[in-house]
C-alpha cells in the first residue's frame, strides 16, 4: 500500500492542478489575486474583499523602506556573486528579525498576549478601558525591563505615516479590531510610563491589522517577509540598473582604522 501526505494546499495529475480544492486554471488564475490568494494559503478560507483591501495595504506597507539593511544586504550579496539572483533575495529576507520587519510578529503576539490575558466578556469597549489595559501592560513591559515592541522608528521620529493610514482603512473596512484598538491605546498611554512620546511604527500597526484579520500571530513574520520579496526585487533590479553596492563596500573599506584590541579593552574596562 502506497504512503499518504494529506494536504490541503496543492496537488496535480497528468492532466490537472488543484489548489485549495480549487482548480487553478479555471477557478483562480485571472481571478484571484496574488495577496488574496496568500491570505487564503495560510488562513484555509478566502478573504472577504475588506479582509483584502486591508491585507493588501499591509504588504504594501511592509515591501520597501529605501536603504535599510536588509535592502543593503540584498545589494552587496548581489554585487559580490551576481550569478545568484536567490542568493541576494534570500540574504536580504534573512535580515528581517527583531529590528527591522521581525517587529511586526513581535507586536502581533505582544498584543495578542495582553488581550488573551483579559477574558472576551470583560475586553474594553471605549477609549478609557483600552487605555488602562494599555497603561497596565506598558507598565509591566517596562517593569520587567524590556521594550514595548511597535514603539519608536530609526527614521520617523515623530509619526510613521503608514500608521494612520493602516488605521483608517481597517475602520473604514469594519476591521478595527481588539488588536488595533489596544495598539492606537499604547500610542496614547505609553508616555506615562516611559516619560517620552515615541511613535507608533508603522511595522507594529501591520502586526495589529494582521492579527486583527485572523492569521496566527505565529506567522505575522512571513507575511512582512512575503511583502519585502517585493522590495527586495526592486532593489536588486535597481542595482542592476543604478547599481551602488560598490560604492557602499568601498566606503567602508576605504575608511576602516585599525584599533589595536588591547586598546579597545583598556578602554572599555575605565568605562566600567
Amino acid at each position: 500500500m502506497s504512503p499518504e501526505f494529506p494536504t490541503s494546499l496543492g496537488t496535480s495529475t497528468a492532466d490537472e492542478i488543484r489548489l485549495l480544492g480549487q482548480d487553478l486554471t479555471a477557478d483562480l488564475m485571472g481571478k484571484v489575486g496574488f495577496g488574496e490568494l496568500a491570505f487564503w494559503l495560510v488562513a484555509m478560507r478566502r478573504p472577504t474583499p475588506q479582509e483584502t483591501r486591508l491585507f493588501e495595504a499591509v504588504l504594501v506597507a511592509l515591501a520597501d523602506h529605501g536603504f535599510t539593511p536588509t535592502a543593503i544586504a540584498a545589494r552587496l550579496t548581489y554585487l559580490s556573486a551576481p550569478d545568484s539572483l536567490q542568493g541576494a533575495l534570500a540574504a536580504g529576507l534573512l535580515g528581517g528579525g527583531s529590528r527591522f520587519l521581525g517587529v511586526t510578529e513581535d507586536c502581533g503576539g505582544y498584543l495578542h498576549d495582553v488581550i488573551e490575558g483579559v477574558a472576551e466578556a470583560d475586553l474594553p469597549t471605549d477609549d478609557a478601558g483600552w487605555d488602562e489595559l494599555a497603561l497596565a501592560a506598558v507598565r509591566r513591559t517596562r517593569e520587567a525591563k524590556r521594550f514595548v515592541p511597535g514603539l519608536g522608528h530609526p527614521v520617523h521620529k515623530v509619526q510613521d505615516p503608514r500608521t494612520p493610514v493602516l488605521m483608517r482603512i481597517a475602520e473604514e473596512e469594519g476591521l478595527l479590531g481588539p488588536h488595533l484598538q489596544l495598539f492606537a491605546a499604547i500610542g496614547r498611554v505609553h508616555p506615562e510610563v516611559l516619560g517620552r512620546t515615541l511613535p507608533l511604527n508603522g511595522a507594529g500597526v501591520c502586526g495589529a491589522a494582521l492579527a486583527d484579520l485572523g492569521l496566527p500571530v505565529e506567522m505575522l513574520r512571513g507575511f512582512a517577509l512575503l511583502a519585502r520579496a517585493a522590495g527586495l526585487l526592486g532593489q536588486i533590479a535597481e542595482e542592476r540598473r543604478r547599481p551602488i553596492g560598490m560604492d557602499a563596500y568601498l566606503t567602508v573599506d576605504r575608511n576602516a582604522v585599525y584599533v589595536d584590541p588591547q586598546t579597545d579593552q583598556t578602554e572599555q574596562t575605565e568605562q566600567d
